[in-house]
């Protein structure tokens, strides 16, 4: 892979119910070519499929390389790129000293994120034509029809 190359990532959840069954979907871009790939749980919330979809596109690289990941939740942008560190220096607890909701997802995602030489979160608007963002909510959307 090549200094100058670069791995599109578009992430998404779905839940019909919050909490309730949901779905994540990703879209991966590479110099051309796409994977897709999607899935589904019982009993689970949009963030936690948020984090999930990104979560899954980012155990698909097999080596370090770079990456922008293009994402409509404020959730996953911000918490990736602003509130983690306060979290991580608090022992996964808020301002307020509470738990992180989803901690288990977001250190996951902090330790994937960390194998890469450089990560950039984006934020785009959901549900605004964005061509690979409405591919992504489809197959957020597939991963919650793969569950009935």
């Amino acid at each position: 892979m090549s200094d100058d190359a670069i791995v599109e990532i578009y992430p998404d959840g779905a839940c019909k119910g919050n909490p309730g069954p949901g779905g994540w979907g990703v879209l991966l871009r590479y110099k051309g070519q796409e994977k897709e790939l999607f899935g589904g749980e019982h009993g689970t919330t949009n963030n936690r499929m948020e984090l999930m979809a990104v979560i899954q596109g980012l155990q698909l690289l097999k080596r370090p390389c770079r990456i922008v990941v293009y994402t409509d939740s404020q959730y996953v942008q911000k918490g990736i790129s602003e509130w983690i560190h306060g979290w991580k220096t608090r022992g996964w607890k808020t301002a307020s000293k509470e738990p992180v909701k989803n901690a288990d997802l977001w250190q996951q995602l902090d330790a994937l994120r960390n194998g890469h030489p450089h990560v950039e979160w984006r934020w785009v608007k959901g549900h605004a034509g964005h061509e690979f963002n409405e591919r992504a909510d489809q197959l957020a959307n597939a991963g919650v029809e793969s569950l009935r």
